[in-house]
């Protein structure tokens, strides 16, 4: 029989997303504070996440802001220890950087990709599983990307970083079944928010403008939100095991419908 705590209504559990200065991270806090939770904002911007925090206690929720730098795990674990449960983990935190092909990527591009969005998401999802099972409801979520399912060219270097990110939460969810912890892959495809595209290309306005040309309605960072929130808020026993994602004028990485 387990021993685990009885789950624990939103508003009184705590739900921490990481890379949250931003984009997808910025509007899941959002949404998830306006669905009741107590959330933690972690980047690695002090101000923004401040800034965020703020925000979101004026407009009638609870947050709070932890600057935190997910691939120092030294810190993640400090982080951790603040915590004796956790309700959610959103995986958030991660990126591009280049669009360059295989014969010529940057090597350190590769690296710091790989660190920030699979050694990132192993850090926390390490550093605070005991806390989420703890909870008796916890929900670990990991938002990889398209590119975790399927390849293109000149992407090698963030399609393979995703694809680890996949597999990372498919194992777990094998190694942790019949633990009160559910893990949940969201994966969006084209999302357009202001800075995925000027990160990849260095601040080139230019090519990230390129990225989206002619698509009428790529995703917004609140649509992603709306789907993880959708996913984390089912009754417990139910797991979104993976949710792709699109805009309706993407239908695979590499066929976009584009007007004009």
């Amino acid at each position: 029989m387990s021993t685990a705590p009885s789950a624990q209504p939103a508003a009184s559990r705590i739900a921490i997303v990481t890379g949250a200065s931003s984009g997808i991270g910025a509007a899941t806090a959002r949404q998830l504070a306006g669905a009741g939770y107590r959330v933690v904002l972690t980047a690695r911007r002090k101000d923004r996440v401040e800034a965020l925090a703020e925000e979101i206690r004026a407009a009638g929720g609870q947050a709070t802001a932890y600057p935190l730098d997910v691939t120092d795990r030294a810190a993640v674990d400090e982080f951790a220890s603040a915590f004796r449960t956790v309700g959610v983990l959103v995986n958030n935190a991660g990126g591009a950087l280049g669009a360059d092909p295989v014969a010529s990527g940057n090597p350190d591009d590769w690296r710091r990709m790989y660190e920030t969005n699979v050694i990132g998401t192993l850090n926390l999802t390490q550093a605070l599983l005991p806390r989420l099972e703890a909870s008796g409801d916890g929900t670990v979520v990991v938002v990889s990307s398209t590119a975790g399912h399927g390849t293109y060219e000149g992407g090698a270097g963030y399609v393979a970083a995703k694809h680890g990110e996949h597999v990372l939460a498919e194992t777990l969810r094998l190694e942790i079944v019949g633990r009160p912890v559910r893990v949940i892959e969201i994966a969006p495809g084209m999302v357009k928010t202001e800075e995925f595209a000027l990160t990849r290309f260095s601040g080139d306005e230019e090519k990230a403008a390129k990225v989206y040309q002619g698509v009428a309605e790529p995703l917004t960072a609140d649509d992603v939100a709306d789907t993880i929130t959708w996913a984390v808020t089912r009754p417990s026993h139910v797991n979104i095991d993976l949710l792709i994602v699109r805009p309706r004028a993407q239908a695979s990485n590499t066929k976009v419908h584009r007007e004009g």
